[in-house]
């Protein structure tokens, strides 16, 4: 058990530092690390934790905690929990520092317009990983696209797509189509 609860801490702290845009740029890895490497959990199981996490109030790097749990019980919680954290947060003291005695400059400057595409291509690996996934083959990655859609470009309340998907999955499933 202590070498399973190193191994978490020495998945989650090494990501912690390149969580650029906030945790949803690393899930990717995290999928990687946890299904691919090293088997502690299945692509089913994965993507479950993902979900629970994106419903619970919080930040979205609970997704460490919910792992830390499954793998390790309390103890895998706790330390999945500070080697997401507490990594960054030392970091970010250190930067918030920095930000504050040179804003304006030209390289700080330069330095976020270059980190704004990163962040961006980390979040849409993310989304890759967790559509290549998903249960129910194309219906579910339509519904996905779908809602992605009618969030971006509607006011919509995301808890009538989540009853609409539903709905649309119980109706395929009674169908006998699923």
């Amino acid at each position: 058990m202590p070498s399973l609860l190193w191994g978490i801490v020495l998945v989650f702290a090494p990501l912690s530092l390149v969580t650029v845009g906030g945790g949803q740029s690393v899930v990717a890895d995290i999928q990687r690390q946890v299904v691919d490497v090293h088997h502690w959990m299945t692509q089913a199981q994965f993507v479950d934790a993902f979900a629970i996490s994106r419903m619970a109030p919080g930040p979205g790097s609970l997704l460490a905690t919910l792992i830390g749990w499954q793998v390790a019980g309390f103890w895998g919680a706790v330390l999945a929990t500070i080697a997401m954290f507490g990594p960054t947060a030392f970091l970010i003291y250190g930067v918030a520092h920095v930000w504050s005695r040179y804003e304006g400059a030209r390289w700080l400057k330069a330095m976020e317009a270059g980190l704004r595409p990163v962040a961006a291509g980390m979040i849409l690996a993310a989304v890759y990983v967790l559509l290549q996934a998903l249960e129910g083959g194309l219906a579910a990655r339509l519904v996905a696209v779908g809602a992605t859609a009618a969030l971006l470009l509607t006011k919509v309340n995301p808890l009538l797509l989540i009853a609409a998907g539903m709905g649309l999955f119980m109706a395929l499933s009674a169908a006998g189509l699923m």
